[in-house]
């Protein structure tokens, strides 16, 4: 079994889209505009595909705080010097349950919980 993406429900595209691709520097992979009311764009390189749907006729999208996407990263600390940048609080953290793993919690422009992972081989 593969992971083909994850979709999350967004409030405002253009905020999400900001924050994933500046932020994030997720690439995007393609944006569908169906009308002005409806947008799908797909997120992410290689085998990370991230997909965030705007419907207007869903306002006021709320995750709950014991979902979350995790990303990895090859430095927690650029990651945290970007995050502190664009003016993005980290949640928790940093997180160092092991030698190994290092990580962060912070949320998107929806509140959604975002996941951090630096792992050193």
């Amino acid at each position: 079994m593969k992971n083909l993406w994850t979709t999350i429900y967004v409030n405002d595209m253009n905020a999400s889209l900001e924050f994933y691709t500046n932020v994030l520097s997720l690439p995007v992979k393609s944006q569908m505009v169906i009308d002005k009311d409806h947008v799908i764009a797909h997120l992410g390189a290689g085998e990370t595909n991230f997909e965030l749907v705007y419907d207007k006729s869903r306002s006021n999208i709320n995750f709950s705080g014991h979902v979350s996407t995790g990303f990895s990263v090859d430095s927690l600390e650029v990651c945290m010097d970007i995050l502190e940048k664009n003016n993005v609080p980290i949640v928790a953290g940093p997180i160092q349950p092991n030698d190994f793993v290092k990580f962060i919690f912070i949320h998107d422009p929806n509140g959604y919980k975002i996941q951090l992972v630096e792992i050193k081989q």
